[in-house]
């Protein structure tokens, strides 16, 4: 398949139908997929092996400025490209559709599916600590099954329970920040720099610690998934996923700060739940309810984002090849109707199978190779196409491209070192992607000669 027959809708061309989402909107779907469980669980690693209050909060502003040259690459793509979908659609126009259709296979199948289902049990969990009697599966499916409702009524019902739930989830985050500096009993820790620091910054543990805070800045991308129902999406884009990075960026060095500020680093030291830790040293005993209820609502933000973009992938490519063809159709209200009930149908299997996190563990190094290619697009496109419009230039290219490379290759070599056997396995998904890119492909062909012969 080449640009040109690319289905019903062309490669740079808008979708129609619902009302356009607004920057605001599209900002709330970026904070959303961003805060998950991610920063409320990694201090308690990380203070292990970097005891220094400065050191920890520049590891996470270094992920936060990472993430940001991620999102310049992305935004410049966008503009030039603004099309829903994601990496299918950057890599199938930097490359080749079939490398575009890896990362549409593993997006539309799994890639959404997995962390929805992470996220709604996470959210059984967390309801459970407030309320213990709450079974935590039936909580899960259920969440999942109420904002996929939701976003079966359309982009308009869809942009109002998003903006709602994710001003909400600041808020929340917000009242925790001003509580802990206000209310909690100061810790014994500096955030000024001192002279080991620099020891911590360039050592391994900084470097691993790196890894996991930037699975937690994952879903600064989100909105590229959606450009196609943007209102000027040229213009939109760049500014909500600078934005909303900024935000979560923020967000989450001021939480770290007040993890450390108000709870001893003996006790936060190798825990997971590190913000339950932190609630209890804040709140006294209803600590853990109070923080569990905050992650709780913002869960669900988190599942509406991920429900809402993840179907415009299997949607898009539906757009392009002919088999799929059932999952482009929108309703009445604009909904890509098909596509949601899809990932819904694969996100309550993995609930009911307990499979989410082996799925995850394998398909993160497929996502890792897919945004490396994409943001290396950016400077091929550069090369071969200098002609191309570009509405929007990253800023401080080729640097802030070539950042990104870098540190995507050394968490895809830590992959690769650390787990094998799910970063192969992920290798093996997406080969398979392209087994059935070439079927796809073929029928259509195979059904016109058939045609002619009649």
């Amino acid at each position: 398949m080449t640009a040109s027959d690319a289905g019903t809708a062309p490669w740079t061309g808008r979708l129609t139908g619902g009302s356009g989402v607004s920057v605001l909107v599209a900002t709330a779907i970026v904070v959303a997929d961003m805060i998950g469980v991610g920063v409320f669980t990694s201090l308690g690693f990380q203070v292990k092996d970097i005891p220094s209050g400065f050191s920890i909060l520049a590891l996470w502003t270094v992920g936060g400025i990472v993430a940001l040259c991620g999102v310049f690459s992305y935004s410049e793509l966008g503009a030039m490209f603004p099309r829903s979908s994601g990496e299918y659609n950057f890599l199938g126009r930097a490359y080749h559709p079939a490398f575009g259709f890896l990362a549409g296979w593993v997006s539309a199948t799994v890639g959404f599916a997995a962390p929805v289902a992470l996220a709604a049990m996470a959210f059984g969990e967390y309801a459970k600590s407030v309320i213990p009697d709450l079974p935590p599966i039936p909580l899960a499916i259920g969440v999942v099954w109420l904002v996929s409702i939701v976003q079966l009524t359309g982009v308009r019902h869809s942009s109002t329970f998003q903006l709602i739930s994710t001003i909400l989830k600041v808020v929340l985050i917000v009242a925790f920040l001003i509580a802990g500096f206000v209310i909690g009993t100061p810790q014994p820790i500096s955030f000024a720099p001192h002279a080991g620091d620099l020891a911590h910054i360039v050592s391994a543990p900084f470097a691993i610690g790196l890894v996991f805070v930037m699975y937690s800045f994952s879903g600064w991308n989100a909105a590229t998934y959606i450009i196609g129902e943007m209102n000027t999406p040229q213009q939109s884009l760049p500014r909500a996923l600078l934005t909303g990075t900024l935000i979560v960026l923020v967000l989450y060095v001021a939480l770290n700060a007040v993890f450390l500020y108000a709870t001893p680093i003996s006790a936060l030291a190798g825990q997971l739940d590190v913000a339950s830790v932190a609630g209890s040293a804040i709140f006294g005993s209803l600590g853990g309810r109070i923080v569990g209820a905050m992650i709780c609502v913002g869960l669900i933000s988190s599942i509406s984002a991920m429900m809402w973009i993840g179907p415009r992938v299997m949607m898009t490519m539906g757009e392009d090849i002919p088999a799929l063809r059932v999952f482009s159709k929108r309703s009445v209200s604009g909904a890509p109707a098909y596509a949601i009930l899809f990932q819904l149908a694969v996100a309550n299997l993995l609930l009911f199978t307990r499979s989410f996190e082996a799925v995850l563990d394998f398909i993160q190094f497929a996502l890792l190779f897919c945004s490396f290619f994409t943001v290396a697009g950016v400077i091929k496109l550069r090369i071969t196409d200098p002609d191309l419009p570009r509405p929007y230039r990253a800023w401080g290219y080729p640097f802030t491209p070539l950042i990104f490379l870098l540190v995507t290759a050394f968490m895809m070599y830590y992959l690769l070192t650390e787990r094998p056997v799910q970063s192969l396995s992920g290798m093996l998904v997406m080969l398979a992607g392209l087994l059935i890119y070439a079927v796809f492909r073929r029928r259509p062909v195979a059904a016109a000669n058939s045609h002619n012969r009649e």
